[in-house]
């Protein structure tokens, strides 16, 4: 198991790329702090299964990234555990789609808000437990509209972009600290927020471009996401890695 021994915390882990991404690390031995914005008795019923079949252990955190008092509450209770944070997935985001023209200022406070600034306020406090330890691998969950733009999404494709450029800039900053930093940039994937929020008629001219000419499916991502989280890759840091079926 590639993470047995490894504490994760992961964001936005309720569904889509993050609920992947809590199976996985679940079924390679990580004990997860699950952060999410509302605790469901069907979350916790998730989680318990994995719990009984993986035998690990996974604390569901509650998680708001429009409120920042809740998300300062969510890494003061992680970090009062006082166990090592090895691995943290900064994947909690949203989507908004609009023309630039047509974008309020208010819409595209609102999305920076979740997809940059308060990410940025969470991360802040768990580098304090992975700098006192040094070391950790952080993951941020970016998109490749982030590097390749896509008509309508400038507020979701500038937000992610920030994130790409922080993670670089991150991963030089606390390399010294034995802390890798990388950002994982999807393509389409199978998730509600990408099928609920995209024209079929996006979708279709999209996979028409794409080489393998399909969407991703959320276990691929989920898969690079370990191997970033991983010994597997111990000196890589400060990457964008695409994962797009080849755009």
């Amino acid at each position: 198991m590639l993470l047995k021994n490894r504490t994760a915390i992961i964001t936005g882990c309720n569904k889509g790329i993050g609920n992947e991404i809590l199976k996985t690390f679940s079924e390679n031995g990580a004990d997860i702090f699950a952060c999410v914005r509302n605790i469901s008795d069907e979350f916790e019923v998730n989680i318990g299964k994995l719990t009984k079949k993986y035998n690990n252990k996974i604390i569901p955190i509650k998680f708001d990234l429009l409120d920042e008092n809740i998300i300062k509450d969510a890494a003061k209770t992680i970090l009062a555990t006082n166990k090592p944070i090895d691995i943290l997935i900064n994947n909690a985001a949203t989507i908004q789609t609009s023309l630039f023209q047509m974008t309020s200022i208010k819409k595209l406070k609102k999305i920076f808000e979740i997809n940059f600034f308060q990410q940025s306020v969470f991360t802040q406090f768990v580098l304090k437990s992975m700098v006192k330890f040094k070391k950790g691998s952080i993951v941020y969950i970016s998109s490749s509209a982030s590097i390749d733009g896509n008509e309508g999404r400038s507020s979701y494709s500038a937000s992610k972009a920030a994130l790409n450029a922080q993670a670089k800039v991150l991963s030089r900053e606390i390399g010294i600290n034995n802390i890798r930093v990388n950002t994982i940039a999807p393509g389409l994937t199978d998730t509600d927020m990408m099928t609920d929020n995209t024209p079929k008629e996006i979708i279709d001219t999209t996979v028409s471009k794409i080489s393998l000419k399909r969407i991703a499916n959320p276990t691929e991502i989920a898969n690079v996401a370990l191997f970033l989280a991983s010994d597997l890759s111990n000196y890589i840091t400060g990457q964008i890695i695409r994962v797009d079926g080849g755009m």
